[in-house]
């Protein structure tokens, strides 16, 4: 079988290897635009910061030792301008030396990625304006850097990319502002968790300015020295402009293949409407595991799975890809942020009736080195208790906590059906009650009504506004509030009062406690003051 693949990166070459491995009787070719094959596009704000010294640990494969390896052949620079469905021929220039070669097909695999997106605003061709999406990007960044005389950056986009090349400037001595125009970082979390993670980039030294618009960029000797928005100018001696990405499809106009806003609609197979045309990776759209509904997940490890699937369905095999969660994780300064699932809101928005709650809980027994917290949010449908998502930050492994949470929600777990999980426990990597069942029990606590509350996010919208806050931390912490640990005498059972402590296990004892003293009106804040600023002002 000839198999054409347009696209030689994550999807592309795990398609091409697993086709040669399923059938070495394959003729199997792929086009890729780049010179390079199969680097490691997620590495490249690793390489700005010096965790990754050597250019060369980028690239996964040579095109040559990729052929060698596999048995697929590789043509790099090589750039696809046309697909004829009905002759099955695909039309690609060299870059070089501006030739055109028509390629036949049996079964076409189109993985081209996306490109960032290229504002378009004055002054984005100055010098020391950069993207962040090849080997080429980061290795011009550093060298920059390297060559001295840099000390301010701007960074424009905070999501995955945008942050982890903030902090990884932060390590190389740069001075980071991120600019972003959505009402806050990080798609994928809700409102009062990327305020959380806001929060702990300005404590990390990197601040961050959301719901700013860039109107353009000015110069000065040719390089670029400002960032001016709908709001003020920012100073600047480098900017990287990481404000999303764009399918790289533009060339297939006309072929009549369906595409929702650019990426090329997919079924579980990997197919498009055309049933010899299959797409993977960043050009192509795929599903919600949990709605059904098509969703971009722009993903190096969305683009692998896919790939595998593809490879064997194009072989005859009749495989089904389960549907994205929009899991991430990335490390910041000092912090780990990963989700996956619906957020709240998205549950609400797809007629779910989501109840959450935030804790703050010991990731580790507390008496070894190293201990920390994670700050989670779970989110359950009310009714099913069925596992919608999760979103938890910190310094440590948030990563198990998403893991597990994908695992759950893949095989459609409730709330029930993963209390008393045996998960593993030692003092160097847990608590004996894990902290992701530490969080369930309290959702489920929440839900029996044991544990009756007002999230962070109800109480930022004022909701407890007729409650009297009372602090119930280890020491007093709250300024202007009475600290209490027991009965309180001056204050009646029918009165409303809201219970802070720093992480919200104390307050949920001591409301245990007051309901038995007969107080009928007592409610926890979910997350404590470590999550939530209080002020009494």
């Amino acid at each position: 079988m000839k198999i054409v693949i347009l696209g030689g990166v994550a999807a592309g070459t795990k398609i091409a290897a697993k086709l040669m491995r399923e059938g070495r009787n394959n003729e199997v070719l792929i086009l890729n635009k780049g010179a390079d094959i199969s680097y490691a596009g997620c590495g490249l704000p690793y390489y700005v910061g010096h965790v990754i010294e050597e250019k060369e640990s980028l690239i996964v494969n040579t095109p040559q030792k990729y052929e060698a390896l596999t048995g697929a052949r590789v043509l790099t620079r090589m750039e696809a301008v046309e697909v004829d469905r009905d002759a099955k021929q695909v039309t690609a220039v060299h870059l070089d030396t501006r030739e055109k070669t028509v390629y036949s097909y049996d079964k076409l695999v189109i993985a081209t990625g996306a490109s960032p997106v290229r504002p378009p605003i004055e002054g984005v061709d100055l010098e020391n304006v950069f993207f962040m999406r090849t080997p080429e990007d980061a290795i011009a960044l550093r060298n920059l850097i390297s060559d001295g005389g840099i000390k301010r950056a701007v960074v424009v986009g905070a999501g995955y990319i945008g942050l982890e090349i903030a902090e990884n400037l932060a390590k190389d001595g740069v001075k980071p502002f991120v600019l972003d125009m959505a009402p806050h970082v990080l798609p994928g979390f809700d409102e009062e968790f990327a305020t959380y993670i806001e929060g702990k980039l300005a404590d990390a030294g990197i601040p961050v300015v959301t719901g700013v618009r860039v109107t353009g960029l000015e110069g000065e000797g040719g390089k670029v020295k400002k960032v001016l928005t709908d709001r003020k100018a920012y100073k600047a001696d480098l900017v990287v402009l990481s404000a999303g990405i764009r399918p790289n499809t533009a060339f297939l106009d006309g072929t009549g293949l369906e595409m929702v806003k650019g990426t090329l609609l997919t079924n579980e197979a990997g197919q498009t409407n055309d049933p010899d045309i299959y797409a993977a990776g960043d050009c192509a759209m795929v599903h919600s595991a949990i709605t059904g509904k098509p969703a971009w997940s722009p993903m190096g490890s969305t683009a692998n799975i896919n790939g595998r699937i593809i490879a064997q369905n194009i072989m005859g095999k009749e495989l089904r890809y389960r549907g994205s969660l929009g899991t991430a994780v990335c490390q910041l300064p000092g912090l780990n942020v990963g989700r996956t699932g619906l957020t709240e809101a998205q549950a609400k928005a797809e007629g779910f009736d989501p109840i959450s709650v935030v804790t703050i809980v010991d990731d580790k027994a507390h008496y070894m080195p190293g201990a920390a917290t994670f700050t989670m949010k779970l989110i359950a449908d009310r009714s099913t208790q069925r596992l919608l998502g999760v979103q938890v930050a910190g310094p440590g492994a948030v990563d198990k906590i998403v893991d597990i949470t994908v695992t759950a929600i893949q095989c459609g777990a409730t709330l029930d059906q993963l209390d008393g999980a045996d998960f593993a426990y030692a003092p160097p990597f847990s608590t004996a009650i894990h902290p992701f069942a530490h969080t369930l029990n309290v959702l489920k606590n929440k839900l029996s009504g044991a544990f009756e509350t007002f999230t962070p996010a109800e109480f930022a919208q004022g909701l407890a506004k007729d409650y009297r806050i009372v602090d119930a931390s280890l020491k007093p912490t709250i300024e202007g509030a009475p600290y209490v640990t027991g009965p309180l005498k001056d204050f009646g059972p029918e009165e409303k009062l809201l219970l802070i402590c720093n992480k919200g296990k104390r307050a949920y004892l001591l409301q245990n406690r007051l309901k038995a003293f007969g107080y009928q009106h007592v409610k926890v804040l979910e997350g404590g003051n470590l999550f939530t600023d209080i002020s009494l002002d």
